[in-house]
C-alpha cells in the first residue's frame, strides 16, 4: 500500500468551532480506546527506566487538547513519575488555557503558541520532546526538520506516537464511521491512514536526516491497533533496554 498525502479537512480551519469540537472529541477517544495513550505512555516509561528519573520534563508538539500527556500524566503519577507536560500547537484555540496539565515545573501553566518546525525554546530545555498523529501530516523533508528540530530541544530523546500504513487498517478506519460523531473526523481518518509512514520509512527518514552526523539510535515499537512509538535517542545511556 503506497502512501498518500492528502491534506486533512481539520487541517485546512474550514470547519466550524462545532465541528472542530466534536472532531476533537472523536481522535481523543480514538487516543484513549485504540492505543495512543497506552504508546505514548510506554515511550515515557521507558526513558525513565533507562535513566532512572522518576520526575520528567515533556513538551507535548501539535498537542491540541493535550488529552494525551494529561492522560499519560495521571497514570505514571500511579507509578510514582512525575510528567510536567508542556503544550505547543500552531493554534491558540486549540490549547487548552488553563489545563493545570500544561504545567512546568515551577508549576505556571505553560501552553505555547508556536512553530513545529522552529520550536520556541532553547537547546535542551525538555528531558523530551513528544508528538501524537503529528508526524504522518508531514511530508519527508518536514518529518526530517521536525526530528532535528526536536532533538535540539529534547535534552534525552524525541517520542514520536503515530499511525502504522496497512490496508487492514484502511478497512477498519472504513467500518469505524458508527462510532465516530463526526463525518469530518471520520473521513480525515482514512486520509490519515493513507498518508500515514510505515517503521521502515521512518527509520530510514530519520537515519537520512542525520547522515552528516553519524546514526542516531533509533527504536521502533509496535502497539495496538496499528499504532507505533519511534524513540529517537541522544545519547547512548539508554542501551540498557530490556526485551
Amino acid at each position: 500500500m503506497q502512501r498518500i498525502d492528502a491534506p486533512e479537512i481539520l487541517d485546512s480551519d474550514a470547519c466550524s468551532p462545532a465541528d472542530v469540537e466534536i472532531s476533537m472529541r472523536d481522535i481523543g477517544r480514538v487516543n484513549r480506546w485504540f492505543g495512543g495513550v497506552t504508546t505514548t505512555q510506554k515511550m515515557v516509561e521507558r526513558v525513565a527506566q533507562a535513566y532512572g528519573m522518576k520526575r520528567i520534563s515533556l513538551l507535548e508538539v501539535a498537542a491540541g487538547s493535550g488529552e494525551v500527556p494529561e492522560m499519560v500524566q495521571q497514570r505514571l503519577a500511579r507509578r510514582g513519575i512525575t510528567l510536567d507536560a508542556a503544550l505547543l500547537d500552531r493554534a491558540r484555540s486549540h490549547l487548552p488555557l488553563g489545563n493545570p496539565t500544561a504545567k512546568d515545573q515551577t508549576g505556571q501553566n505553560h501552553s505555547v503558541v508556536g512553530d513545529a518546525f522552529a520550536l520556541p525554546f532553547g537547546d535542551g530545555a525538555f528531558d523530551l520532546v513528544s508528538c501524537c498523529l503529528f508526524a504522518h501530516h508531514l511530508g519527508p523533508q518536514q518529518l526530517a526538520q521536525f526530528v532535528r528540530e526536536g532533538l535540539r530541544v529534547s535534552r534525552r530523546a524525541l517520542l514520536i506516537n503515530d499511525l502504522v500504513r496497512h490496508p487492514l487498517h484502511l478497512a477498519l478506519a472504513f467500518a469505524g464511521f458508527p462510532l465516530m460523531r463526526s463525518r469530518v473526523a471520520w473521513m480525515d481518518g482514512l486520509t490519515s491512514v493513507r498518508r500515514a509512514y510505515v517503521p521502515a520509512e521512518i527509520r530510514s527518514l530519520i537515519a537520512s536526516a542525520f547522515s552528516s552526523q553519524g546514526v542516531r539510535q533509533v527504536e521502533i515499537s509496535r502497539h495496538y491497533l496499528f499504532r507505533m512509538g519511534v524513540i529517537v535517542w541522544k545519547s547512548a545511556a539508554e542501551k540498557t533496554r530490556t526485551a
